[in-house]
């Protein structure tokens, strides 16, 4: 069970996401908002949180005036409010013995550069320069101590491919690995998904795969590809199904009842479940009621803010 938009709660909470570092900059200004949205996550049933270091980097920080030093504690920190919350989550429930992740976001290149180019992969650098520019997070991040590494929304195979890279570097970290995706075969880019689930099975630091921030009418289709060349845990955690329109800083779109679909991702092989853009602590309720075979409750999606996670 991982958690659900970020950016979406912290936008609903009457926080300004306008900028290019989106929710990363509340690590700085607002820290104590971004570890309440953990909390909420974790009090809905959410196993794992994701850390808001999503759009975190090094020339983002860099234009409020931190170096890199700072930037780096920024990251940390990241990690260090995920854990907060769930300490003060076990604090409120003592007798609650499943265990709960943290997992450090490391979004794609695409992201730090506000464009929506991590729904589509176009960045023009070669895989040399994508380890270049992931390594120094990756460090930082692994160094906070986080249970697990969240490697997600990518848009290629090559973006993969430059991560699984810069993992052997720290041969204790573990990760998960997730695309975007432009239909129920290939990624954003134009990758094959069964290629990328063949890449990531023969990968000992991938602990799962799947996708992430596609539209939920996708998710079948993808699910069952991948699980099909791997025995490794599928991830499935859809947006909801509105897209994000980089020029208008807006979402358009319908939004779809995700969560409807939850038990044919289920069938199709996805194992771990949540939610991304536009998915609220009320989907995540409903999730936990699914998997653990209760009552749904009512509320099943109420999309809030405009911005990515």
């Amino acid at each position: 069970m991982l958690d659900g938009g970020l950016a979406t709660e912290l936008a609903a909470r009457g926080f300004d996401l306008s900028d290019a570092l989106w929710s990363a900059r509340l690590l700085a200004d607002a820290p104590e908002a971004i570890e309440a949205v953990h909390l909420d996550y974790f009090l809905a049933g959410a196993d794992v949180a994701i850390t808001a270091s999503y759009q975190a980097s090094y020339d983002g920080f860099a234009t409020r005036g931190l170096d890199r030093a700072g930037t780096d504690r920024l990251l940390q920190r990241s990690v260090m409010l995920a854990r907060s919350a769930r300490d003060r989550y076990r604090a409120l429930h003592p007798e609650a013995t499943r265990p709960l992740a943290v997992a450090a976001s490391v979004g794609p290149y695409g992201a730090t550069l506000h464009d929506g180019s991590e729904y589509r992969g176009d960045y023009g650098l070669d895989e040399d320069a994508l380890a270049d520019f992931h390594r120094p997070r990756v460090a930082a991040l692994s160094g906070a101590g986080p249970d697990l590494l969240a490697c997600e929304t990518l848009p290629s195979l090559l973006e993969a491919r430059a991560l699984l890279r810069v993992l052997h570097e720290h041969p204790e970290a573990r990760g998960w690995v997730t695309f975007t995706c432009r239909d129920g075969s290939r990624t954003s880019a134009g990758d094959d998904i069964t290629e990328c689930a063949r890449l990531l099975d023969a990968e000992p630091q991938v602990v799962a795969m799947g996708v992430n921030c596609v539209d939920p009418a996708l998710v079948t289709s993808l699910v069952r590809a991948m699980a099909a060349d791997t025995d490794k845990p599928i991830i499935a955690y859809p947006n909801s199904g509105e897209v994000w329109n980089a020029a208008g800083r807006c979402w358009e779109g319908t939004a779809t009842r995700f969560t409807a679909h939850l038990e044919e991702w289920i069938d199709a092989g996805a194992s771990w479940l949540g939610g991304c853009c536009r998915t609220t602590p009320a989907d995540i309720r409903v999730v936990r009621a699914v998997v653990d075979g209760v009552p749904v409750p009512g509320a099943i999606h109420s999309p809030g803010g405009d911005q990515p996670p």
